[in-house]
């Protein structure tokens, strides 16, 4: 007779019931991480005789993360991390990331390498072990005093590895590990990385990016803010020889075509932590995409193909082909029929025509993690420096002073714009923009936001708040806070005001209660950090601080190098 494993009835015992499948589920992990290490020891044997791995520690798309340890001939087992490269893995990005590791690791909070091990296709890259914290576990309990240590080790591995040319392309809380009781910092995870025009590892310069993930950004596509607001981004030289008044009419009449539908969004993905959710979720926003038919499935069309707009002129609609009406075949032959140096006017409309149908793609690196993304990232800026780490560090900074984490959060890139517009302002994102060669349009202004209200407001630390006295918002402050995510509209004149006071939390979901006499600093901001704040998301990326001078920056002034 064989014996069953039976499940609790959930009705009569729901708790053991919870605990029986939470089990089954944590078996089901551990047989499956324990399955990947023999996978691992098959593929490369040479770690069996040096290494006794233990367990996976991180998981990312192109890798995986182990813990093992190392019997020294001192009879000392040393703790390391062994990160396995997939297979499909270009060589030259591998050995580029080694080169990074050993030229600039090992210093001033940037990780090393100790060996490297390779057989056929499977690279596996040692490296010291450091036992850190989770960002989303000590986010709300930090001080003041160490996230000002944390920003200073950050900005000092920052200004090591841009010394060497090297942008690392995805700075985040999880690739800069922290050891809160040892106080050690480590920025990891290379994989990403790109070399500047001068840059001192060899390999970066032959590195291609081979980050070209995903669409790249529409040309004309449209994001609703609010009711009536709308943003879209373009790259032109210059949006010029049009006439003011029939360009204004044709872009206002499309742009009200497009009504914002705003969705209910889900829970952050903290199981086991009770953490605000992210400012902004993916429910606040909504994209509009054109689309045409071919071979029977619709398929979206990549807006983003016109690269110099500043020729454009106003042309009868018989040119025009409305991707709503027009036959696969039809538009296919247009396509091919069509010369590269013809005018057209779909700008900010909901159709695209033949002549933006017939240019070359626009091809810029757009690697990083979504909410960490600079805005010249973002609109596909081809230029992109040692800057985008600056932005990313700035993000980061944001989450430490508001207690929010993700801070950003957005399923696409004009949304992440939007995003970014709420709190910087629209007028500033679409000056800046020019600056390296792109057009926003943004049919509402959306003022900038004080930096200081923006995180008290949202730490809970302004003395208006009743957090400041250790209780959860009301219930009318709730549904203020959350108006911009709900199904109510909003109206544009008060998008801007009402971020500043978004809560992004609701009844029983672990508000963030901050007690008067247990502040660790926070009642006693500086406004030095609010400046710092301010240079890092600044959204020019040729007048944002560097890491050099964040680490000049008074706001360290009695935390020197």
């Amino acid at each position: 007779m064989e014996a069953v494993l039976k499940c609790p009835c959930d009705e009569q015992h729901p708790q053991q019931a919870k605990d029986f499948h939470g089990n089954l589920e944590q078996n089901s992990k551990l047989s499956g991480v324990k399955k990947d290490i023999e996978k691992l020891y098959e593929a490369v044997p040479q770690l069996v005789n040096v290494f006794k791995i233990k367990e996976k520690i991180g998981e990312g798309t192109f890798s995986s993360v182990y813990l093992a340890t190392a019997q020294l001939q001192t009879g000392y087992e040393e703790k390391m991390a062994l990160k396995h490269l997939i297979p499909t893995s270009h060589p030259l990005r591998i050995a580029a990331e080694l080169q990074c590791l050993t030229v600039a690791g090992g210093q001033d909070n940037v990780m090393g390498v100790k060996y490297c091990f390779r057989k056929n296709d499977h690279v596996v890259i040692v490296m010291p072990y450091l036992e850190h914290e989770s960002f989303l576990d000590i986010l709300n309990s930090l001080s003041f005093e160490e996230v000002r240590e944390y920003m200073f080790n950050l900005f000092k591995a920052l200004r090591r590895i841009h010394h060497f040319g090297i942008v690392h392309r995805d700075v985040k809380p999880s690739n800069f590990l922290y050891n809160r009781q040892l106080k050690k910092y480590a920025l990891v995870d290379f994989g990403l990385a790109q070399g500047t025009p001068d840059t001192k590892i060899e390999l970066l310069k032959a590195a291609h990016s081979e980050d070209q993930q995903g669409s790249c950004l529409q040309t004309n596509p449209i994001v609703t803010l609010g009711n009536g607001v709308s943003v879209s981004v373009t790259a032109p030289k210059q949006i010029a020889q049009q006439s003011a008044s029939k360009a204004a009419d044709r872009r206002s009449s499309s742009l009200s075509k497009v009504q914002m539908k705003q969705g209910r969004g889900g829970k952050e993905d903290s199981v086991h932590h009770s953490v605000q959710r992210s400012v902004f979720g993916e429910r606040n926003f909504n994209v509009y995409s054109s689309t045409y038919q071919e071979n029977s499935s619709t398929k979206l069309i990549k807006q983003s193909k016109v690269i110099d707009v500043s020729s454009r002129k106003l042309v009868t609609k018989k040119k025009i082909i409305s991707t709503k009406t027009v036959s696969s075949g039809a538009a296919r032959k247009a396509v091919s029929a069509c010369p590269l140096n013809l005018p057209c006017d779909c700008y900010a409309t909901d159709r695209v025509c033949s002549v933006c149908l017939s240019r070359r793609q626009q091809v810029a690196p757009r690697a990083g993690t979504p909410g960490f993304r600079a805005p010249e990232v973002l609109t596909k800026c081809p230029t992109q420096t040692t800057a985008i780490d600056m932005w990313s560090a700035g993000i980061i900074f944001l989450s430490l002073l508001s207690g929010r984490y993700p801070f950003f959060k957005a399923s696409d890139d004009l949304t992440a714009l939007a995003q970014i517009m709420t709190v910087r302002g629209s007028r500033e994102t679409i000056q800046a923009a020019r600056t390296f060669g792109k057009s926003v349009v943004c049919t509402q202004v959306v003022p900038t936001q004080n930096l200081r209200t923006l995180c008290e407001k949202l730490r809970g630390t302004n003395s208006s708040c009743k957090g400041f006295q250790g209780e959860g918002p009301s219930r009318s402050e709730n549904n203020t806070a959350l108006s911009v995510a709900s199904d109510k509209p909003c109206a544009p004149e008060t998008l801007g005001k009402q971020i500043q006071h978004l809560q992004s939390f609701q009844e029983g979901d672990g508000a963030l209660e901050t007690k008067a006499t247990d502040m660790k600093g926070w009642d006693q901001v500086p406004d030095e950090a609010y400046d710092l704040l301010d240079k890092l998301l600044d959204l020019n990326p040729a007048t944002r601080i560097t890491a050099k001078e964040a680490l000049l920056h008074p706001f360290f002034k009695d935390i020197r190098l």
